[in-house]
C-alpha cells in the first residue's frame, strides 16, 4: 500500500474523560468559576487538528503531530482564514476513469497485488477513497481489449435486436473492472459516448459524423439498453452524457442544438418509458472556454434545462479557470463537473510539462494539485481525471483512425503498472488527488478560505459530519503560516513543495 499514516485520535474517549471530570468537579465543592475555567481549558485542549502531509521531502499521506488551537485573534503577516459560515457549491467527489486498458494492466498482476491497487484507489481509510468515476459507453481510445466496437454493429437494427454488452463482461471488460472496484468502496459513475454505432452517421469522414435524424429514436433505445443491461449485471450508471467532446472534428460532430433535440424529444421519453432512473448531464466539452462559448445556444432553452442535472467540461485549456465562474453565474442551478484531463501525446500536452510519459516524479503532482484547487475555487463540484491505470508505456491504447484515435497515444495515468516487472508506481497526481478524495467526502460544502501568501494555494470545506478540511498547496520553499478560525489560531509549518491537509471537528467548538 502507498499510504504512510498514524492511528487517529479517538475523540469519543476524550469527550468521556471530560464529562467524567466535569461531573467530579460539580460533585465537589470547588467554586463554579474555577470549574468553568478548567472545563474551557480541557475543551480547548481536546480540539486537535489532524495534519496530513505529502511532500517532495518524502512524506506520503503522512499524519504528523496534531496541532492545537489557541485563543488568539491577533492579525499576522502570514495568515490563512477559515469561515464556514460562508459556503459555496456542494462537492460530489473525486476520481478517475475505468477503461479496458486499466483492467488489462491489473490482470497482469497477482490477485493480491491487484486487490492492493484497487484498495489504494477506493478504500476511504487506507486509500484514496475515489467516489466520482467515469466509464465510457462502448469503445474509446483506451478500449484496448480488442478492435473498435459498439453495442450494435448490425446496420439498420433500429429496434436493437442485436444489442450486446458481451465484451464489457469479459476478463478485461468495463463491468468486470467496475465490479472489482466496488468491493473496496462506493462511487457514482458518469458515462459519455465517443461514437454511436457507425451506421447511424451520414458519413465517417472527418467533419461529417452527424447522426441521421431518422436514427434519433434508435439512438435513444441504444442508450436505454445500455443503462438497463448494465443494471441487470449489477452496475448502476448514475449520470448519462450523450456524447464526449462533440461538436468537434475528431469525434461525433453532433452540435449542442442537435443534442438538445435528442434529449427533449427522444432520450428522455425513452428513459421514462423504460423506467430508468438516471441523471442527464450536458457538455463534455474539450475545454473550459468552449463550454461558455457553445452551451448557451442550447442551455438558454428552459425546456432543455429542466432535464439537465449538471454541466460537464474537460480541462484541455489547462488554466482558464475563471470561465467556470462565468458559467456558474449564467446557470447557477446547474452544478459543474470537471470530467476529463490528462497528459497525452502528441498534440494536447500542456506546453510547459515534461514530454516523457508516463511521469513518475512526485513533483509533477503540484501541477495537478493546483488545477484541482483552482477548479474548485471556480464552482466545480466533482473532479475526474482520465485514465486511472496505464502501463509503463502509457498504454495500451486502441488505434482507430476513423474514430480519431491515433497510433501514438501515450498518456499519463494516476497509477502506473509495469506489465513486465509487475511493479506498481503511485504518481504525484495520485497523492495530491488523494488529499481531496479521502478527506473531502460527498456532500461537503466548499467554504470561505483565503490566504495572503502567493506561495500557498488554499481551499476549504465542511463535510457533512461537521469536520472542516483545509488543503494547502505549497508551491515554494519551507514556510509557516497562521491558521485563523473562530477567534482561535495556530501556527503550521508547510514543507517545501508539498500538499497539507488540516482537519478538525467543529462539534468541539
Amino acid at each position: 500500500m502507498p499510504i504512510n499514516r498514524k492511528a487517529p485520535i479517538d475523540d469519543s474517549k476524550i469527550k468521556r474523560l471530560m464529562k467524567n471530570k466535569l461531573t467530579e468537579m460539580f460533585c465537589s465543592k470547588i467554586p463554579l468559576a474555577l470549574v468553568i475555567a478548567v472545563f474551557v481549558i480541557d475543551f480547548a485542549a481536546a480540539q486537535k487538528i489532524e495534519v496530513i502531509v505529502s511532500s517532495q521531502a518524502g512524506d506520503r499521506l503522512f499524519r504528523k503531530s496534531d496541532a492545537t488551537f489557541s485563543a488568539d485573534a491577533k492579525p499576522s503577516s502570514a495568515i490563512i482564514s477559515v469561515d464556514e459560515k460562508k459556503s459555496f457549491q456542494t462537492i460530489e467527489g473525486f476520481g478517475a476513469t475505468f477503461n479496458e486498458a486499466g483492467m488489462i494492466c491489473l490482470n497482469s498482476l497477482s490477485a493480491e497485488k491487484r486487490n492492493n491497487v484497487l484498495e489504494s484507489m477506493f478504500d476511504s481509510v487506507e486509500g484514496a477513497g475515489f467516489t466520482a468515476m467515469k466509464s465510457p459507453i462502448a469503445a474509446c481510445d483506451f478500449a484496448s481489449g480488442g478492435p473498435w466496437y459498439s453495442y450494435d454493429e448490425t446496420p439498420g437494427d433500429t429496434l436493437m435486436n442485436h444489442f450486446s454488452i458481451e465484451r464489457d463482461l469479459g476478463a478485461n471488460g468495463l463491468i468486470t473492472f467496475i465490479k472489482a472496484a466496488s468491493r473496496f468502496g462506493k462511487f457514482q459513475i458518469e458515462s459519455p459516448m465517443d461514437f454511436a454505432p457507425d451506421w447511424m452517421y451520414y458519413s465517417m469522414n472527418q467533419g461529417e459524423k452527424h447522426v441521421k435524424p431518422e436514427y434519433y429514436s434508435a439512438l435513444a433505445r441504444y442508450y436505454s439498453r445500455y443503462l438497463k443491461s448494465y443494471l441487470e449485471n449489477g452496475v448502476h450508471i448514475d449520470y448519462l452524457n450523450l456524447f464526449n467532446e462533440a461538436n468537434n472534428t475528431w469525434y461525433s460532430n453532433v452540435t449542442y442544438k442537435e443534442m438538445s433535440e435528442m434529449i427533449k424529444g427522444y432520450v428522455m421519453p425513452q428513459l421514462k418509458k423504460d423506467g430508468l432512473n438516471v441523471k442527464i448531464q450536458f457538455g463534455e466539452t474539450a475545454n473550459r472556454p468552449e463550454a461558455m462559448e457553445k452551451f448557451p445556444v442550447a442551455l438558454d432553452d428552459k425546456d432543455l434545462q429542466k432535464y439537465i442535472h449538471s454541466l460537464t467540461v474537460h480541462g484541455y485549456d489547462w488554466d482558464k479557470f475563471s470561465i467556470l465562474t462565468d458559467l456558474h453565474n449564467r446557470y447557477p442551478d446547474l452544478p459543474i463537473y470537471m470530467t476529463e484531463v490528462c497528459y497525452a501525446s502528441p498534440n494536447n500536452l500542456a506546453p510547459d510539462r515534461p514530454r516523457g510519459m508516463p511521469v513518475y516524479e512526485f513533483s509533477d503532482g503540484e501541477f495537478w494539485g493546483n488545477m484541482i484547487v483552482n477548479d474548485l475555487k471556480n464552482w466545480v463540484s466533482a473532479w475526474i481525471y482520465w485514465n486511472m491505470i496505464l502501463d509503463e508505456n502509457g498504454g495500451p491504447w486502441l488505434v482507430s483512425t476513423a474514430h480519431g484515435d491515433p497510433e501514438n497515444n501515450r498518456q499519463h495515468p494516476v497509477v502506473i503498472i509495469n506489465r513486465t516487472t509487475k511493479e506498481v508506481a503511485y504518481t504525484g497526481l495520485y497523492y495530491y488527488l488523494s488529499h481531496f478524495s479521502r478527506f473531502v467526502r460527498p456532500g461537503a460544502k466548499r467554504i470561505d478560505c483565503a490566504g495572503n501568501s502567493k506561495q500557498l494555494n488554499v481551499v476549504g470545506f465542511k463535510n457533512a459530519d461537521n469536520s472542516i478540511v483545509v488543503n494547502i498547496i505549497n508551491n515554494g520553499g519551507d514556510t509557516n503560516s497562521k491558521i485563523y478560525w473562530n477567534n482561535k489560531s495556530f501556527i503550521q509549518n508547510f514543507p517545501a513543495h508539498s500538499i497539507t491537509t488540516l482537519k478538525w471537528n467543529t462539534d468541539n467548538h
